[in-house]
């Protein structure tokens, strides 16, 4: 299948928005010629300093998308590699990593993902300062950037001029749509990824002809060579070629997976340039969410918990795994849960969930067991006297079991949720102790805080980005 096959006015059409687009997110050759410089300047810098400080460094590099050329106009990342002996003691590795960022970076500030890592300016560019080992098999990495040199050595073999360009526009359709960066918040393509994707399949059109047709999870490891241990809910499975072990997608989601898949097939049958803009998120205040419950009808929970001293791609696995534990349980207890959402920032945690109704039914059915057996007796024993707990009952179901129709302590989410919550597993840093704060509220009186207004977005302003405003 080629890129013709979306038809010749379709194609035309793109043909001209790419070259627009390409001409507008193009770094200027002068630009990159800086950046070229730069780049040859802070590895002389750096290992003039290690030199002076007899630092065990064996190799500093810039990588990714600033070596390569394949950054957008308005999104450079300078990243600085500093490898040292595998032998090297992680705290040896950590000192030296921030002493040599120090030596060379101005304005500089401790950052943390597996380890310390410095950002700081070097003549004008805000570059990363990041430690790691200089490995000689990249299928046994010490550290999660040793791999590094390796991709940067096969990329970089293999991307023309027009290949270059082809990334480019790939990414900013990525970013248009939400979904482009790997950290956890994101879940999103990595741009190592769009690079690997854009060389398998030519250019950006080819890749999106090729994933119209996508069903998740999607396969692009040769039958057979497909990475180990790959977790169930997978969305794309692709090899790393430096290390066939490794699955480069690995951080992707399947609903970011599958709302590229609507984007490629949106935009090859009509083109636009909206498909390669970035849109603004705008506020999501607690008044306009009110406002559209009632016209929903529906009612929102909220609970709120205190953020963790932890970095988002550590925090933000648990804050999913702590969102689907509260909804479950809100499901368990019989609300109809319409969706749930969460998020983060500096002080809190916070989860929403959609419900059809506030308060579930007074009657609950307690089932029984089949007529007949010895526990019919300890049953009849429990529920069988009248009582303000017992509504209906006890009698035979139609399937020859005994029921009881039993009145609700609690019927309001927020107190059902409220008493669940100590024995919630909601992520090894958020499941709260027998004591611990949380503060379950509906919607109407909730603080209004910048992780409530990115929660009740995701929540509620859900709509293919691509599509008029609504």
């Amino acid at each position: 299948m080629t890129a013709a096959d979306e038809g010749p006015a379709q194609a035309a059409e793109a043909d001209t928005i790419e070259r627009e687009v390409g001409a507008r997110i193009t770094p200027s050759a002068d630009f990159l010629a800086r950046v070229s410089e730069v780049r040859a300047a802070l590895v002389e810098r750096v290992t003039a300093a290690a030199k002076a400080r007899s630092s065990p460094l064996v190799r500093a590099l810039v990588a990714g998308s600033a070596a390569r050329g394949t950054f957008l106009q308005d999104r450079l990342d300078v990243d600085l590699f500093l490898l040292f002996p595998p032998d090297l003691p992680r705290e040896r590795l950590r000192e030296e990593g921030l002493a040599l960022g120090r030596a060379v970076l101005s304005e500089p500030e401790t950052r943390y993902a597996e380890h310390p890592y410095l950002r700081g300016k070097f003549e004008g560019f805000t570059v990363d300062a990041v430690p790691g080992f200089a490995i000689t098999d990249p299928s046994h990495p010490l550290s999660p950037v040793d791999r590094t040199p390796f991709h940067q050595e096969y990329l970089a073999g293999r991307e023309t001029p027009e290949i270059v360009r082809q990334v480019r526009l790939a990414k900013q359709f990525f970013r248009s749509l939400g979904v482009y960066g790997s950290e956890a918040r994101t879940e999103g393509f990595s741009g190592y990824l769009v690079e690997l994707v854009v060389i398998r399949f030519g250019s950006l059109r080819h890749l999106l002809v090729a994933a119209r047709d996508w069903r998740v999870p999607v396969r692009l490891a040769e039958p057979g060579k497909e990475p180990p241990r790959l977790p169930a809910d997978v969305a794309l499975v692709l090899a790393d070629p430096v290390d066939p072990n490794r699955n480069v997608a690995s951080a992707l989601s399947r609903r970011n997976l599958g709302l590229f898949i609507l984007a490629a097939r949106a935009y090859l049958s009509r083109p636009s340039a909206r498909f390669f803009e970035v849109h603004a998120t705008l506020p999501f205040s607690k008044e306009a969410a009110l406002a559209l419950l009632h016209a929903r009808g529906t009612h929102v929970t909220v609970a709120v918990l205190p953020r963790p001293d932890l970095v988002d791609d550590t925090l933000y696995p648990q804050v999913r795994k702590a969102a689907r534990a509260v909804a479950d349980e809100l499901s368990r207890s019989d609300f109809a849960v319409l969706g749930e959402a969460s998020a983060a920032d500096a002080s809190s945690v916070v989860i929403v969930v959609e419900l059809a109704h506030p308060r579930r039914p007074q009657v609950r059915v307690q089932d029984g067991p089949p007529a007949g057996i010895d526990r019919v007796g300890h049953f009849l024993e429990k529920w069988g006297a009248k009582s303000d707990q017992v509504l209906q009952g006890p009698y035979v179901r139609p399937d020859g079991s005994l029921g009881v129709d039993a009145r609700r302590a609690e019927r309001d989410a927020e107190a059902v949720l409220r008493a669940a919550f100590p024995r919630l597993s909601l992520g090894k840093d958020l499941t709260p102790k027998e004591a611990g704060p949380c503060d379950v509220r509906t919607l109407g009186e909730a603080a209004e805080t910048p992780a409530l207004a990115e929660a009740l977005r995701a929540l509620l302003a859900r709509r293919l980005p691509w599509l008029d405003d609504p």
